[in-house]
């Protein structure tokens, strides 16, 4: 499963950068380039966390020794 996430994941993230360049270009309008931006963020953030394998008890390790 995690290879469809990863799919989405950089599909979401590819979605959020080129509408930028597009809009450079001048290919798309500032409200579309909004619109897409908006929707690969979201995407980006809803996937990427499924496929991120986390250690749930090390993200509350002291570093200081």
């Amino acid at each position: 499963m995690n290879v469809p996430l990863k799919l989405i994941s950089l599909l979401a993230l590819i979605s959020t950068m080129v509408p930028s360049v597009l809009y450079f270009t001048g290919a798309l309008l500032r409200s579309a380039v909004k619109a897409l931006a908006l929707i690969g963020t979201i995407d980006w953030f809803v996937a990427t966390p499924l496929w991120m394998n986390r250690d749930p008890e090390g993200i509350h390790v002291e570093v200081v020794p």
